[in-house]
This record gives C-alpha cells, structure tokens and sequence, in this order.
C-alpha cells in the first residue's frame, strides 16, 4: 500500500504497533482458548470408554476421525476468505464464524453421542472457514507495504493464539478431570468432557463480545466491506483498497502481472513445503496424545498430570519465547535473513525434535516389554520434544502468515490466506493417517520417518532459497 492512503498527521508511530492488533490478539486469543480447549480433550473423548464419559471409539478409527475433523477445519478458510474478499467482508465473516464455532462447541456440550459429535465438528469447520483466514488478514491490513514491523506484529498476535491455547487445557482439564469428573456405582470413573466443551463455547462468546464492542473504534472501517468497494481511510490503519496494486518494496515500482504470478507462486511452493511441516507438528494432539496418555511417565510426586495438560506445553514456549524472536526479527541479524531460510530451519528443528521421542522408545525397550502400559519413559524426552517444535514453529508458522499478507495481490489477500491455511488441511489428512498406522508400524518407526523426511525437506527449502527470494520481488 502507498504510505499517501494514510493522513500524514495521523501516521502511526513504526515503533510501535496500532491498537487494533491487540484487539484482534484478544479475539483471536479466546478463539484459540476455544479451539485447542476442545482439541486437548477430542481425542480423549473418541476413546475412553461410554462408562468413562467417552464415545468408545477404535483408537485407529478415532485418529482418522481427528485428522479428518483437523483437516477439513483448515480447508474451509478457501471458502471463507473467498466470500469475504468477494461478498461480505472480513468483519462479518469473524463475526459469523465466531458465533458458529460457539454452537458448535455447545452442540458437543448438549448431545453426548455420535449425532451430537458430527454436528458440533461440522459447525466448528463451517465456522473456522469464515473466522480463522480473516483475522490474520486484518493484521497484515493494519501496516503499509514495506513495513518493517509487519513481521514482529505477527510474532505478537501469534503469542496472543498461543496464550488461548497454553490456558485452555489447563482450564479444560480442570473441568473434566476434577471438577466435574465422577465415580460410576462400580467405582470406575466418568469424565467431564462436556463440560469441557461447554467452557470452550463460553471463551468463543467472549472474543465475540469483545471483537463487536470495540473493532469500530481501533478497527475503524477496515475489513468493513469486500475489497474492492471503496471506504473512507481510519486514523492508524493502512487503507486495503486505496492500492488495488502490488509494489516492490524496495524501488516502489508497480509490478507487472507477471511477476505478481511469481509471487503468488512463491506462496504455493512456500505451502507445499508447510504441508509436511504440520503433518508432523500435529502429531502433538493425536499419536504424541495417545502415547503420552499411555507410556510416558505423567507422574510428579503424588499428582500424575492430566494428559490434557500436555497440550499447554507448546503455548507455554510460544508466550515465552515469541517475544525473543519478535526481537530477533527486527534486529539486523533477522532482518538478513529470508523467508525461505527461516522456514527451512524450522523444518530441520522439528525434525531434530521427533528425534527425541525416539529416545523415549528406545528407554521403554530398554527397560522391557513395549506393550506393556505399566513400563513408562522419563517425562522430559516429551518436554524436549514439545520445546524444539515450538522453536520450529515460531521459525515457521507466523513468518509464513506474514510473508503472504506481503505476497499477496490486495484483491487476493484473503483467499490466498486461506490457501497457506490450507497447507495444515492437507497436513492433517496425512497426519491422521500417520498417527492410525502408529498402532501398526510401531511409534518408533514411524518418528523416525517424520524426523528423517522434514529435516530432508528443510534442507531443500534452503538450497532453493535464492530462487525463491527473486521471485518474490523485493519482499525478505
């Protein structure tokens, strides 16, 4: 966008960040409270017996079941980022979505059979698909092409997803492990899952409520209208339609349509590789789940921590570490290094974090029998797993979201949004099919695959970096 579409007087100050990002931080923060909420207890859902509060699902058809679910969550964005930038706009689309997710969560909630499930997970993927391409666009709408500080703004709205995700196991696992947990007349105990999907759907109605009360007033129009329809300009906030045309940031020319393709190609090469990224960072909430909840150690003391819990581990590096990368990207050093070399690190470094599980496996062996429930490993081979794929993570995840917003024509910025999204679509089919043939394969073969092909790919995805970064056209 062209620093004219904002008032001189009126320019936000580049040291710091507009209000509207910690607005759609919060949002988008209880958003997440209520996603991973409900992801830190489905898998536990689908398989603990009906006595005990769950469905009874085959752990194998149940990780399908997850990594369907997970998958078309990621996949209606296309449809939803399409409709906004065409025909509703980016703030209806939050707002619908929003409330459709909460439904859904309360669907789960009232009805505790296979009816009940299928309509609580059709209204979540519905109501992601307008929610989750939108907000992220509204963050790259608040910051001029060429602006510096777009990648540190979505390192902090990144640490607002995950400080959603770090409190929502601990609140959701209080809910269904004690406090409303009980003991059936044979002395077997039932869990409160329902109640976790209640607390779920009241964190989406209060980022709702939040977004609604206060986005005219650290929004102003932004997001307001499809692109394309003209509006007026917003004291602090970029302009997305006053420029209907892509720069080089660096020498300020219109690019042509074709090298607009290139970029739009770089964002589809930037995707394939991202694919095999979350196909093995989402291992986290279906086979990492199921082998925590089985054969690692949870014991500390007296208290064995829920397995729920183990979902905030990754929140809890994210909220403490983004703030350092946040920095790091805006120093010298950060600022010299590409899209595709950070994202090819991260890749390595997720690799080099499943190499720690099979430590894990290989302690069980060591120690005896695999099969057998009763022989655990140490705690902190899952702890330094949880830490190197959230380091991979934060080289990869937000640098990729900022990267798009850059890339993007301003008449695609949402649909092409919901492209990257849907890399962690595509992901999630394969990663529900990795995590059923644990059962099969062995945890330890299959980590191996993981850990050898992502460091493999990452690899690539480096070697490739001075193409990539030519035909991005002045964008880092």
């Amino acid at each position: 966008m062209n620093p004219s579409t904002l008032q001189i007087d009126e320019k936000p100050n580049r040291k710091g960040h507009p209000k509207g990002l910690y607005l759609l931080f919060f949002t988008e923060m209880w958003e997440r409270f209520s996603y991973y909420g409900m992801r830190a207890i489905l898998i536990l859902y689908l398989t603990k017996k009906l006595f005990e509060g769950g469905l009874g699902m085959d752990p194998a058809q149940a990780t399908l079941l997850y990594g369907y679910f997970t998958g078309l969550v990621y996949f209606t964005p296309l449809i939803g980022g399409w409709l906004a930038d065409k025909y509703i706009g980016k703030r209806n689309a939050i707002t619908i979505g929003g409330i459709t997710m909460m439904l859904g969560q309360f669907a789960l909630f009232a009805w505790n059979d296979m009816n009940g499930l299928y309509l609580g997970l059709f209204l979540l993927i519905i109501g992601n698909g307008f929610f989750k391409p939108n907000i992220s666009t509204l963050v790259g709408g608040l910051y001029e092409d060429g602006d510096d500080r777009r990648d540190s703004a979505f390192s902090i709205f990144y640490m607002g997803i995950n400080l959603g995700a770090l409190l929502a196991p601990f609140v959701i696992g209080y809910f269904t492990d004690n406090l409303f947990k009980t003991t059936n007349a044979d002395g077997s105990v039932a869990y409160g899952y329902r109640y976790g999907f209640l607390a779920a759907g009241i964190g989406m109605l209060i980022g709702q409520l939040v977004f609604n009360t206060f986005a005219q007033k650290y929004l102003g129009n932004l997001g307001k209208k499809p692109v394309g329809k003209t509006q007026p300009e917003f004291e602090g906030v970029a302009n997305e339609n006053a420029a209907a045309v892509s720069k080089n940031p660096l020498t300020g020319e219109i690019l042509t349509p074709a090298q607009e393709k290139q970029r739009v190609t770089v964002i589809f090469i930037l995707f394939a590789f991202a694919v095999f990224f979350w196909a093995g960072f989402e291992q986290a909430g279906s086979s990492l789940s199921l082998y925590t909840d089985k054969f690692i150690d949870r014991r500390v003391g007296n208290f064995e921590i829920p397995t729920s819990w183990f979902q905030s581990v990754n929140p809890i590096f994210i909220v403490t570490l983004a703030p350092l990368f946040a920095m790091f990207w805006n120093s010298k050093m950060g600022k010299r290094l590409s899209t595709a070399v950070k994202m090819g690190v991260g890749m390595i470094i997720l690799g080099l974090g499943f190499l720690f599980m099979l430590g894990a496996v290989g302690e069980r062996a060591a120690n005896g029998d695999i099969a057998d429930e009763a022989n655990k490993a140490a705690l902190m081979w899952l702890i330094m797993t949880y830490l190197l794929h959230t380091i991979g993570e934060l080289c990869l995840s937000p640098v990729g979201l900022s990267v798009v917003t850059k890339l993007s024509p301003p008449k695609l910025a949402s649909i092409l949004m919901a492209v990257w999204m849907l890399s962690s679509s595509v992901a999630n089919f394969i990663g529900g099919y990795l995590a059923s043939v644990v059962e099969k394969l062995g945890a330890g073969e299959v980590f191996t695959y993981i850990a050898g092909f992502v460091m493999l790919c990452g690899l690539l995805l480096i070697l490739l970096n001075k193409v990539i970064s030519k035909m991005m056209h002045g964008v880092r």
